[in-house]
């Protein structure tokens, strides 16, 4: 009988506020080490903690945007436990009163690894939520040669903990769990969710047993710096965990960290059971009447990277493909929006964005933010193009100017002469000429080679330095060798 993995995630998320959970000391990634604290996140003796609106308000409009039910009342508890990076020897988290309960992932195709979207196993899942809480975060131990230090700049971050079901079947789909739910916190505004900067931090929870079977042995996986990681260390594991139970080996429940270096997982401790930490409900702190604060998050929540991908191939025309590239990220999103709402074809302007735009940020290493062609440049570009103004061929010239020189394209086309003719008189004059310098293309086209009117196009392009409308061009020609 085959073994089947079962996967669930617990994703924690740096909120982006300007302070701490329960203190005034400023979030600031990158400060010099123990420079942001204070009393309340050092953990000194009497410092009373107050809590951060803010976090509370950002982590219900999470579970607006994941389909969360937002209880009326929650409440904050200590977790006991005794490490160097926690100095009150407890944290103040949520344990049976969370500020969010139930909702979902949804799982899109273009969210799955390039490699894994045509073999998609369970298309349009989305992935069970069990509850969002709010707490604060620990400190930052940074190991030296013979020693280690403590930053506490982290120490009181308020951090959402976002738990899953064990509905993920694959590494693949641990992949898009995470891509779209880091798209969706993106989209809120409710986090950066930079796993680098330590803003958006994954542990697994990887078991496998027979089909129908009870759940196996729950084996947690640590220190992913990564989304791709995330998929190297649960396909890894997964590897392990069915090798170990063929060979008749126990599986005990333990928490492993994964090293990227080495491809591998290595155990670090047995895992604690959730009563180790003897949870009580804080006494500093009472409990949390969320209706003062959800009439207003409500109407905080953004159009979801689904919802708007959705609406860019209905109202725009795009590809699903196409609509998934521009609402990937926020700005992104914004940049085609701002442009395509005033196109003539909304489509040629995605074409843009997706073949020339990107590629030229990429080669500058500019962000969409920064770009230095605007929405509406962009859209005037595309405008003149498919007005027949200029030649697509004109368009790349004018474009590459543009974003050199942040120049408009009207202002560029002008000052380089390079206005397409589209005058039927002009152009007929031009086709005439043409027709008496190409005799054997002409015969060629009057005897049924139709692709022998390229030879004569081609001759058009040359006297009118390629200023004639191509499209004007054909019709003109066809007409007049049909006479």
């Amino acid at each position: 009988m085959p073994l089947i993995p079962t996967i669930g995630l617990e994703v924690h998320v740096q909120l982006k506020t300007r302070s701490k959970m329960f203190c005034g000391c400023a979030v600031e990634f990158g400060a010099e080490p123990n420079t942001r604290v204070c009393p309340v996140c050092l953990g000194y003796p009497g410092a009373l903690p107050v809590m951060n609106r803010a976090a509370l308000e950002m982590t219900a409009l999470t579970g607006l945007m994941l389909g969360c039910a937002v209880p009326e009342v929650c409440k904050f508890d200590r977790k006991n436990y005794f490490y160097p990076d926690m100095p009150k020897n407890y944290q103040i988290t949520q344990y049976d009163q969370p500020l969010c309960v139930g909702g979902g992932v949804p799982l899109n195709e273009f969210a799955y690894p390039k490699d894994a979207q045509k073999s998609i196993v369970n298309p349009g899942k989305t992935v069970r939520l069990t509850r969002i809480h709010l707490e604060e975060d620990v400190a930052k131990s940074q190991h030296f040669e013979s020693s280690t230090g403590i930053d506490f700049n982290r120490a009181g971050t308020p951090l959402m903990e976002i738990v899953s079901e064990p509905d993920i079947a694959s590494p693949e789909e641990a992949f898009a769990y995470l891509i779209a739910l880091q798209q969706i916190l993106i989209y809120g505004g409710v986090s950066d969710a930079d796993m680098e900067k330590g803003q958006l931090r994954c542990d697994c929870n990887v078991s496998v047993a027979e089909p129908g079977a009870p759940l196996g042995v729950k084996i947690e996986i640590k220190n992913m710096n990564s989304i791709s990681a995330v998929r190297r260390a649960v396909a890894y594991e997964i590897e392990r965990q069915i090798a170990a139970v063929q060979k008749g080996e126990r599986l005990v429940q333990s928490t492993r960290r994964w090293d990227d270096d080495s491809a591998q997982t290595f155990e670090m401790r047995s895992k604690e059971s959730a009563h180790d930490y003897r949870y009580f409900p804080d006494p500093d702190l009472l409990p949390v009447d969320t209706s003062v604060f959800m009439d207003e998050v409500r109407t905080r929540r953004p159009e979801l990277p689904h919802e708007k991908r959705d609406r860019f191939v209905r109202d725009f025309g795009v590809t699903p493909y196409d609509a998934s590239v521009l609402a990937s990220e926020k700005a992104l999103a914004d940049y085609f929006d701002a442009a395509a709402k005033s196109a003539r074809k909304p489509k040629n302007v995605a074409n843009w964005i997706i073949n020339d735009l990107l590629s030229a940020l990429t080669t500058a290493e500019k962000t969409i933010v920064d770009c230095p062609i605007s929405a509406h440049a962009l859209d005037e570009l595309v405008n003149l193009i498919d007005a027949g103004t200029i030649s697509s061929s004109q368009g790349k010239e004018v474009f590459a100017a543009m974003f050199a020189t942040g120049a408009p394209a009207a202002q560029i086309v002008e000052e380089r002469g390079l206005k397409q003719e589209s005058d039927s008189g002009a152009i007929e004059a031009l086709c005439q000429q043409a027709i008496a310098n190409s005799p054997k293309a002409v015969a060629e086209y009057k005897a049924g080679k139709l692709q022998a009117i390229n030879s004569v196009k081609g001759q058009v392009m040359k006297l009118s330095q390629g200023k004639a409308n191509p499209v004007v061009v054909s019709q003109v020609l066809e007409k007049l060798l049909a006479e």
